[in-house]
């Protein structure tokens, strides 16, 4: 089995290129660019009264690349709703190299010391790649999510790519759009014209940060960081802001 070069993966991304396998014990990849393309547009994510009394809650405790790992091997796993998976070891290798890159994140959602639900991507320029999530309670994977729009809104993010649309994804928002309105959406999250060079050189591509969630501050106080996790009210809150 070949090993899939992370370069290689950053510049198909940047493109609208991702991979995929026919099965968890497939040797070989296959790279897909559909023709119709699931994006959950950032301003429009449906937060129902349900999913919001539940991140207010605090029932799932959210943190963010503590156990990537763990959810990509979470979201490979058999289950009886999904027999199998696109998720083989050559992906899932992988998508660790661009987590030690600082490219690949993961959001996790914990009852308890129970890892119960979450999902991983990729990020590029403005761009957050949405790969694959799971659930082991109910709600989690949507929480995950939620947590995740609210980080990409704060964090200055353009687009988050759900490659696929689902009825789960519909339910919350996710729309699907044809592959050009997809090409032109990706080209202004990554900024100028020159991205899929500046991907190859391992240059940096524009301003948006994943990680500004935790660095929210009081109003005119830009200096002070969060020391305290962050409350479900707080996302809603942030979720409920237009752009």
């Amino acid at each position: 089995m070949s090993r899939l070069d992370p370069d290689l993966l950053l510049r198909a991304y940047s493109v609208g290129v991702f991979p995929m396998a026919d099965s968890r014990e497939a040797r070989e990849i296959f790279w897909v660019e559909p023709k119709r393309r699931g994006v959950m547009p950032l301003d429009g994510f449906r937060l129902s009264h349900s999913l919001a009394k539940t991140v207010r809650s605090d029932r799932f405790r959210v943190t963010v690349d503590t156990a990537f790992t763990r959810v990509v091997g979470l979201c490979a796993e058999s289950r009886p709703d999904r027999p199998d998976t696109w998720i083989n070891p050559q992906i899932e290798a992988a998508y660790a190299d661009l987590h030690g890159r600082g490219h690949a994140h993961s959001v996790e959602c914990w009852h308890g010391d129970a890892l119960v639900g979450g999902l991983y991507g990729v990020t590029l320029g403005g761009a957050f790649f949405g790969e694959s999530m799971f659930s082991r309670e109910r709600d989690a994977s949507k929480v995950a999510l939620a947590w995740l729009v609210a980080r990409l809104r704060i964090g200055g993010f353009r687009l988050l790519d759900c490659q696929f649309i689902t009825d789960h994804l519909a339910s919350l928002g996710a729309i699907e759009i044809s592959r050009d309105d997809y090409v032109s959406s990706l080209d202004a999250a990554l900024g100028a014209a020159g991205a899929g060079a500046g991907v190859a050189a391992g240059a940096s591509l524009g301003s948006p940060d994943f990680f500004a969630l935790e660095r929210l501050a009081p109003a005119g106080d830009a200096a002070v960081t969060v020391s305290a996790p962050i409350s479900g009210c707080r996302i809603v809150q942030l979720l409920g802001q237009t752009s």
